[in-house]
């Protein structure tokens, strides 16, 4: 995937494409991480650890609580998000073990009230229903240990901010993020922006369609949609005669550029 746009009379490319390496993108390249959560200049890995100074003594989020909403990046731009990795263990206990589905993941552009994204952490990276999977694809990428990497361009004019909402009952012990960006000096005025929704289904129903995107105005691609399906049967015995009822559960994440 290549993006192109016209700056200043150069042609200004995104990375996305290894053939494309040679080519300049006009960008400043920064990156964000728990530490340096605003992108400055020079600011990460600063903090001493018991290697030393700047040895990554603060590499993550530390005791995220109940409730409690935690900003990831607070960029200003103009800019675009080309790499997004997170590693966060999937479980806190035995029987907790939903972490990657009550993690909320939010990205607002440029001010707006409402977030274009709001979705699930593991939903987001094509792992439902609060599991780990491994996925190898050329947008998203998850690597064993819950390595967690998406490659979508994000761009923004003004200012872009991504938070994490814990809706687990218990405190996430460590959650570790790296946000890879480049700031321009501007964007095309059509530059088209990043947004993601999810939604589920408990019971589905027999000869009802199933809702993937809806309400939807605007120009735009559609980029795509991860779908997951539990199918569940319960077994019931009626006159010395089995019958099998069963429903499913459905829910998808939808992933568009407008």
């Amino acid at each position: 995937m290549i993006n192109r746009m016209i700056l200043g009379g150069y042609e200004m490319i995104f990375p996305g494409d290894i053939s494309k390496m040679p080519y300049l993108t006009h960008g400043k390249s920064r990156a964000i991480n728990a530490e340096n959560r605003t992108g400055e200049k020079g600011k990460g890995g600063m903090a001493a650890s018991p290697l030393g100074p700047s040895r990554k003594g603060s590499p993550c989020l530390n005791n995220i609580q109940p409730g409690q909403e935690e900003f990831l990046a607070d960029i200003e731009g103009p800019g675009v998000i080309q790499h997004i990795w997170i590693t966060v263990d999937s479980k806190t206990s035995e029987g907790d073990c939903f972490v990657l589905r009550d993690l909320i993941m939010r990205m607002y552009w440029d001010g707006e009230e409402n977030p274009s994204v709001e979705v699930p952490l593991g939903d987001f990276f094509c792992c439902g229903f609060g599991q780990e999977c491994i996925v190898n694809s050329a947008i998203i990428t998850v690597v064993p240990s819950r390595g967690l990497n998406s490659y979508f361009a994000m761009p923004f004019h003004k200012h872009a901010r991504i938070t994490i909402e814990n809706q687990h009952k218990n405190p996430i012990p460590a959650f570790f993020y790296q946000i890879d960006y480049c700031l321009y000096d501007s964007l095309p005025e059509d530059t088209s922006y990043f947004h993601a929704q999810w939604r589920r289904q408990a019971i589905t129903e027999i000869g009802k369609d199933y809702v993937i995107l809806d309400n939807v105005k605007g120009s735009g691609h559609y980029v795509g949609t991860y779908l997951g399906l539990l199918l569940r049967c319960t077994f019931m015995c009626i006159n010395k005669h089995v019958e099998r009822y069963s429903f499913s559960l459905l829910h998808s994440s939808v992933m568009i550029a407008a």
